[in-house]
């Protein structure tokens, strides 16, 4: 059973839940171009996260989701929120899920997981997660270690339960490649910052059409926290200093309200950037529904390819 046929949707496509960008109307616009929409609570409260579910199920009446980011310091609430609210599916980062499982399963909500190794996708599957997102150092924000290519297969062979892509998929070629490695599908990010419905700032935007293949750089490997961003100032001042062996005290100040800079004031030149290693793939502003559309009914094409060269 391919992603679309459990989630629902048009296409086996999950759009990421980013931080400060994944709001109500973002993920109602990815819902209704053919994707799983997400609603991503970093960056948002409480209210925040109820009034953008109300945002969405006004703007779509297809299947949506919510991404929740488990170190929020606010996370039970949000938790009970995504409860009280008929919410069908969950993501879920950055901590391990136990704790809702219950209340989750009680639901009937399918819990999908983003994990960066295959002891954290057997961990999941035990502790009742539907599916797996396998996701790969190419993607944008915080990254694991591991590739895509590597990753995705290791944790299909290690898991009894579906598998989806992340992390450096822009187009048909990647989605090909993602079935290849034995996933159902994929989840997307930062080939949709340059929608037409993305709410980032212009100047953002426009930085990551600007961005060449290795124009992204990951800091905080050195103190455990590694993001993948584009390299600007902020990039260039924080790694100097990390390896000189500066503290995170000193380091959080380069940090602290990055992402918020960059999506809401355009700052790109102190702000966070976060983007995967496929931004130098995305060439213009264009609808979500035409990316959504290219990525999905190009793959004939590539297939085509593909039995061609297999002969």
């Amino acid at each position: 059973m391919m992603l679309n046929e459990i989630l629902g949707t048009k296409y086996p496509i999950i759009q990421g839940g980013m931080a400060n960008i994944a709001t109500g109307e973002f993920a109602a616009a990815a819902s209704n171009a053919g994707a799983l929409g997400l609603i991503g609570i970093g960056g948002m409260n409480v209210d925040m996260l109820r009034d953008n579910i109300r945002i969405c199920k006004e703007k779509t009446d297809k299947p949506f989701g919510v991404n929740l980011m488990l170190m929020h310091p606010e996370i039970d609430d949000m938790v009970a929120v995504v409860l009280e609210s008929d919410v069908k599916f969950v993501t879920t980062g950055a901590g391990l899920p136990s704790k809702y499982m219950p209340d989750f399963k009680k639901k009937g909500i399918k819990v999908m997981p983003v994990v960066a190794n295959v002891t954290f996708a057997k961990k999941m599957e035990d502790l009742g997660a539907d599916l797996i997102i396998a996701e790969g150092t190419e993607s944008g924000g915080h990254v694991g270690e591991m590739s895509t290519m590597a990753l995705v297969p290791q944790v299909v062979d290690a898991v009894n339960i579906p598998v989806v892509a992340a992390g450096g998929i822009a187009d048909s070629r990647q989605l090909v490649a993602a079935y290849a490695l034995g996933a159902i599908g994929v989840q997307i990010g930062t080939c949709l910052l340059t929608s037409v419905e993305c709410p980032i700032h212009e100047n953002y935007k426009n930085a990551v059409i600007k961005a060449k293949d290795s124009d992204t750089v990951v800091t905080g490997r050195i103190a455990g926290t590694p993001v993948r961003i584009l390299k600007n100032k902020m990039t260039r001042e924080y790694i100097r200093l990390e390896k000189q062996g500066a503290d995170v005290m000193e380091l959080e100040k380069y940090t602290l309200g990055a992402l918020r800079r960059a999506v809401f004031d355009g700052d790109i030149a102190t702000g966070s950037v976060m983007a995967g290693q496929v931004a130098g793939m995305a060439k213009e502003i264009r609808p979500m529904e035409d990316i959504l559309k290219d990525m999905y009914e190009g793959t004939a094409k590539v297939l085509e390819d593909v039995k061609s060269k297999l002969g």
